[in-house]
């Protein structure tokens, strides 16, 4: 039974120690930026939030600190250019009320590979 708790214990003690960092909120005029973090630290996103809805320009990172994405929310909506780096590559999506309008993807030569 004492093997069972402490069993319990440690598990509960690491699976708190694998959390992300809390998220941090900081008030800018009328909006609010918050910035999210990976289990290691470095930062997952940041952007802004208007009345409890994102809004503005958010940028999202993977655990090495590398850009993912980028881009703009309007209201809580994806709106305008997108920019997506995945590995080589480069893909540029607009958005129009949250839905895809636009892809184009360009690989590491700068060449477009992908236009729809």
């Amino acid at each position: 039974m004492k093997n069972l708790l402490l069993l319990v214990v440690l598990l509960a003690g690491m699976s708190m120690a694998a959390q992300a960092p809390k998220p941090i909120y900081e008030k800018e005029g009328k909006m609010v930026k918050a910035t999210f973090f990976h289990e290691n630290g470095q930062i997952a996103q940041t952007g802004f939030y208007l009345e409890g809805k994102l809004h503005g320009e958010w940028t999202m990172f993977c655990k090495e600190g590398n850009k993912l994405a980028m881009g703009t929310y309007q209201q809580g909506a994806k709106t305008g250019k997108w920019f997506f780096w995945e590995g080589e590559a480069l893909k540029e999506v607009d958005f129009i009320n949250n839905k895809m309008a636009a892809i184009t993807q360009w690989n590491n030569k700068g060449t477009v590979v992908l236009n729809k």
